[in-house]
């Protein structure tokens, strides 16, 4: 139904808000199942998950897939986490757009040198924290987010150090109308998400289909190699690929290379035909089928 981006520097009272408002939807008329993903889900620790670029690529995106198999038109996903590089707020976007549902930010609007406070007041209450070093780095790479871009908008602020969190703050109020309000034909001022041929998962790219294909064109072609290995040098005509695939009849021989290009050209073919048309096959037998079909055009005998 829904997923909420929540955005901060380091210690802004991000993950507070996200309960605040994770609460205040199921205190709402909204019949959606509620979840949080965050550093937590993995049991990874703030510090060692942001030690090295290396480390945190892994963490957004462990948290990018999860947040992936998560998003539905049942479910509020609520992101806690940094999500302050501009660039990995817009990927979320896509995931939410892929998935046809809303979109929206919740930004926890804090001075830098006040979340440094709060740093240091929760390592001397023995609370989870952040290295100097870390927390400075990554304050320093924040990207405040901008209700001008799709990935930021719509864009509710929150303002943890002046106003405190709760369920009652105006922001959290807000989200919780935006998330929750029915959408009709008459409704403006809401955006559902909608998928198009960039961000739709199409069939063709499908890790099953592309391993059939990729697997029976080359079963295919290796068969055609043997058989004019074994001939004298003409036409190949009656080659069998196995019961229930078309005969594979040719004009000529035809060379490796040859053979390759035209294997190329037709998962090629494939592929843009099932961002339209029908698509790809799921399994061997369809591939070599359609393939030798294929290749009975482009070298079969008239």
């Amino acid at each position: 139904m829904a997923l909420v981006v929540i955005c901060g520097q380091p210690c802004s009272g991000k993950s507070t808000a996200a309960l605040c408002l994770a609460e205040a939807l199921k205190e709402s008329e909204s019949n959606s199942t509620i979840r949080i993903i965050d550093e937590a889900s993995f049991h990874l620790d703030r510090n060692q998950s942001y030690a090295n670029m290396t480390a945190e690529k892994n963490l957004r995106g462990a948290l990018r897939s999860e947040v992936d198999r998560s998003v539905s038109k049942d479910n509020i996903i609520i992101v806690d986490s940094l999500n302050s590089i501009k660039g990995y707020r817009y990927e979320l976007w896509c995931l939410a757009r892929a998935a046809g549902i809303r979109y929206s930010v919740l930004f926890c609007d804090v001075e830098e040198t006040q979340c440094k406070k709060w740093n240091e007041q929760r390592r001397e209450k023995c609370e989870a924290t952040y290295d100097d070093t870390i927390f400075e780095d990554l304050a320093r790479r924040f990207e405040r987010p901008d209700r001008r871009n799709r990935w930021d908008s719509p864009l509710f602020e929150l303002s943890p150090y002046r106003d405190g969190i709760q369920k009652s703050s105006a922001a959290i109020v807000d989200a919780v109308s935006y998330l929750t309000k029915k959408v009709d034909s008459k409704t403006r001022d809401v955006k559902i998400l909608h998928p198009t041929i960039a961000t739709q998962s199409t069939r063709f790219s499908e890790a099953n289909s592309l391993y059939e294909l990729d697997r029976a064109t080359q079963e295919v072609t290796n068969v055609i190699v043997e058989a004019q290995s074994q001939s004298i040098g003409g036409p190949l005509n009656g080659i069998s690929l196995g019961q229930g695939s078309p005969t594979l009849n040719m004009s000529r021989s035809v060379g490796l290379p040859e053979l390759r290009r035209l294997r190329r050209t037709f998962i090629k073919l494939t592929g843009q035909t099932s961002l339209s048309g029908p698509p790809p096959p799921s399994d061997a037998e369809s591939a070599k089928r359609m393939f030798v079909d294929y290749l009975n055009r482009e070298l079969g005998t008239t």
